[in-house]
């Protein structure tokens, strides 16, 4: 909660910070990898840096933090925050690089403000980024104990024992920690791995990727599809380093899973926080598992998940994608909806639809929604807005609809 004395300067300022924090951001990444360009190298993804989309979603955070504490100041945005917290668990993230942030970022602010930032208005934000900071680092604590980790996360080599070209884009591979006594760290249904690769100049970037199938298995699977460059972004070096460089028998440094689409949604800081599900509450619930693209990964752990609990009530699959080619692991995604007692798949592609599927984009009205069904979306930013609101519309509660973004997320409104 803001206090007496900030909560009013905030609201003032919030209006003139909010509109120069896009330009704020960029200066702050500028004097950030000036001053730390190890950040870059080896712990931000320089592709998303290049395409802006970082820079967007951290504005995007501050502002949806502030803006909380001024319309909300007895709760926290809880969502947003266990999201981010997670991410930064998957990438080491330590207590003590929020100071850093803190150094860079008011420096930025000072110098795009200028002298409307006076004492009294730098105390109050600096009051907001403590407030987030804290917060953060309370909940990445307990998400690295749960996991048996030291702040700032924990890595481990494990082997490629498999690999498997599932479409011309996407590639499965599966991973085995390397040593005799080395056994692989559970994890929930729903949950992403980061992969640390070192590039040809040398940098060491990371990328997360959900873990695939059953978390009963002795061997962990991730599926890659490859990133290829666009109108305003490049191509993944990530992706694209694994899909040509790797192969079985070579080794990737994994960190432990983390990640918070899992079934039940378990609140920040809760008991259950990365550890037993709890889907208890959701043994009498239908289900919406909708998905585009690669965003099929996380969806088909949590259907493995669905039929090792024996899951009764109606199970809504939703899939779209440019054609039946390239929809990657199709065929274990049907084979596991129809071993559900109610499960049902909607297929949608944007060409060479088959009969019992549909053409064009994923397009929910007039579909069998369940009622009282809680939903899970995965997929392009574009596929989930529209079929969040396709989904409000249909009766689906907004508490209801849970979502996983692969990269920088710039969805927090919703939540």
């Amino acid at each position: 909660m803001l206090s007496a004395k900030s909560a009013p300067v905030v609201r003032a300022t919030l209006p003139a910070v909010g509109a120069a924090i896009g330009e704020i951001t960029e200066l702050f990444y500028a004097k950030l990898f000036e001053a730390h360009p190890e950040l870059l190298r080896d712990l931000f993804n320089r592709g998303n840096q290049a395409a802006g989309t970082q820079r967007q979603a951290l504005a995007g955070s501050i502002a949806a933090f502030a803006t909380h504490l001024l319309e909300h100041p007895d709760t926290r945005p809880d969502a947003m925050l266990r999201r981010i917290a997670h991410k930064h668990a998957s990438l080491g993230v330590a207590p003590a690089q929020y100071e850093v942030v803190h150094r860079h970022l008011f420096a930025a602010i000072v110098e795009v403000l200028g002298e409307a930032v006076t004492p009294e208005v730098a105390a109050a934000w600096d009051e907001v980024y403590w407030l987030m900071a804290n917060a953060l680092i309370a909940v990445e604590e307990r998400l690295y104990a749960e996991q048996g980790c030291l702040p700032g996360g924990s890595w481990s080599e494990w082997e490629v024992v498999g690999r498997t070209e599932e479409t011309a884009d996407v590639v499965s591979f599966l991973l085995r920690p390397v040593g005799e006594d080395a056994r692989p760290l559970p994890y929930r249904a729903g949950q992403y791995v980061s992969v640390q690769v070192e590039l040809a100049d040398g940098a060491r970037q990371i990328r997360q990727y959900s873990l695939v199938g059953a978390t009963d298995a002795t061997v962990r699977q991730i599926s890659v599809k490859r990133e290829r460059a666009g109108a305003t972004t490049p191509a993944g070096e990530v992706s694209g380093h694994l899909h040509d460089h790797v192969r079985v028998g070579d080794t990737l440094r994994v960190s432990a899973p983390f990640g918070d689409l899992v079934l039940g949604g378990p609140e920040l800081g809760g008991p259950e926080l990365g550890g037993p599900g709890q889907g208890d509450d959701l043994a009498g619930r239908p289900i919406v598992l909708a998905s585009a693209g690669i965003g099929i990964t996380p969806m088909l752990s949590l259907l493995h998940e669905l039929h090792n609990r024996g899951h009764r009530p109606p199970v809504l699959v939703v899939h779209g994608d440019r054609s039946p080619a390239d929809h990657a692991l199709r065929a274990e995604q049907t084979a596991l909806t129809g071993k559900l007692p109610q499960g049902r798949t909607l297929y949608f592609y944007e060409r060479d639809a088959e009969p019992a599927d549909r053409s064009g984009l994923v397009d929910l009205e007039g579909a069998p929604i369940p009622a009282g069904a809680v939903a899970y979306l995965c997929g392009p930013l574009p596929f989930m807005r529209a079929v969040r609101a396709q989904l409000l519309a249909g009766g689906v509660a907004a508490a209801d609809i849970h979502y996983e973004v692969f990269g920088p997320d710039l969805w927090l409104g919703h939540r």
